[in-house]
């Protein structure tokens, strides 16, 4: 059961981090921080919880208790800052329409 969280998100982008993309017009919407399964917090851009295996290691600590989707958030990664990822994303980018001057017929009489 996750429980949601405030976003870090403004306007479909992640001021915190320095090269973060822009979710914007790529139909993907940013998802706001959850709690995972083991108490931790996950996309709230600040990284440590208390809760978190990382806070508390030990040597009986096994690594894989930290494998799985609960521990990804999926618009809140630092996996998104990727080349690969941002090509992902620009592939999903609606185009651009082309500049005009809506008040302006530039056509007129150039045939």
């Amino acid at each position: 059961m996750k429980k949601k969280l405030d976003s870090p998100m403004i306007a479909d982008t992640q001021p915190h981090q320095m090269n973060a993309p822009s979710f914007k017009g790529t139909g993907i919407k940013p998802q706001a921080p959850f709690v995972n399964d083991y108490g931790v917090v996950i996309g709230d851009s600040k990284y440590a919880s208390a809760n978190s295996p990382l806070e508390n290691w030990s040597e009986e600590t096994d690594p894989e208790i930290m494998a799985g989707d609960e521990w990804i958030h999926p618009t809140n990664d630092i996996g998104w800052n990727s080349a690969e990822n941002r090509e992902l994303l620009e592939a999903k980018r609606a185009p651009e329409a082309p500049f005009m001057h809506p008040d302006k017929d530039v056509s007129s009489e150039t045939d």
